[in-house]
């Protein structure tokens, strides 16, 4: 595929500049000139799609909890935003998601449900739609179920053998894949087969020019400095 989509990505909203999967991350990631971002949703104790990437709330905001069993008035005073939020700003600053569906436990249906049914509607007539991505094949059977017109990228840590499978499987438009594991046959492979490559999370400038060199099209990054959205 021809990748439409920012080159540099910003990690869960500002990379490790500011507070991760915050409105205030989307924000300083547009003010350094980034035209893209990747947040994670999950589903609140009330079914509310947040930004959040543990299930638990301990890390990110020092309180404890479950994000699958407290409601969204709760989540709102730890500064954990909502999905719909998050995606006006995103419409607002002209900045593209890759929005990451990351169920709880249990959740998966739900959630890949969920998150493309409001993505669907939150971008509607935009010039850019999200991706949607997720290590979960049952939460993207779900999200091309509800919305199918929504491109769909699969998260994986290692490559299995049967990736062409999967993504055929799934209909998605590109692997998304952990350059820790990511070898350049596999990358010239997938760039071969037609999909997209997105690499995360890259932070070494070496590495990003050794990705960039095998096809990758996408590179998510933390190191927002030494990274920027003019990398080459």
């Amino acid at each position: 595929m021809r990748w439409p989509y920012p080159r540099i990505v910003a990690h869960r909203g500002g990379g490790s500049l500011a507070p991760e999967n915050t409105l205030a991350a989307i924000r300083l990631a547009a003010s350094l000139g980034f035209r893209g971002v990747e947040f994670d949703v999950m589903l609140a104790g009330d079914g509310t799609p947040v930004l959040i990437h543990d299930e638990t709330l301990e890390r990110t905001t020092g309180v404890k909890g479950e994000v699958a069993r407290t409601p969204y008035r709760d989540l709102e005073k730890l500064d954990i935003p909502r999905f719909q939020d998050a995606a006006r700003l995103c419409r607002e600053l002209g900045v593209w998601a890759n929005v990451e569906i990351k169920p709880a436990q249990g959740h998966s249906r739900a959630t890949g449900e969920a998150v493309a049914g409001m993505a669907s509607e939150l971008w509607r007539g935009a010039p850019l739609q999200p991706v949607l991505s997720s290590f979960s094949s049952v939460a993207l059977e779900a999200a091309r179920a509800a919305a199918p017109d929504l491109p769909r990228g699969l998260l994986v840590d290692e490559v299995p053998a049967d990736w062409p499978g999967q993504l055929r499987a799934l209909d998605c438009v590109g692997l998304h894949c952990n350059q820790r594991h990511l070898g350049e046959h596999e990358a010239r492979a997938i760039k071969k087969a037609g999909y997209g490559l997105l690499c995360w999370t890259v932070d070494d400038p070496v590495a990003a020019r050794r990705l960039l060199g095998w096809g990758a099209d996408c590179l998510v990054t933390d190191a927002l400095k030494l990274i920027g959205p003019g990398f080459a």
